[in-house]
């Protein structure tokens, strides 16, 4: 019975310290443009024009 309570507290420190992790990835500014990096791969690359003289 005392692994349980064992499990049961190792399973909640691990929760926080995901909670953390979530927390600090917001604060840092992971998730904040999500579109733009799916929608990358359709866009045309602007063409390099070069000088002709």
């Amino acid at each position: 019975m005392s692994i349980i309570y064992f499990l049961i507290g190792c399973s909640v420190l691990l929760a926080l310290l995901f909670l953390g992790a979530f927390f600090w990835a917001q604060r840092s500014g992971q998730n904040d443009d999500l579109y733009t990096p799916s929608m990358r791969i359709l866009l045309d690359d602007e063409p390099e024009e070069e000088e002709k003289k």
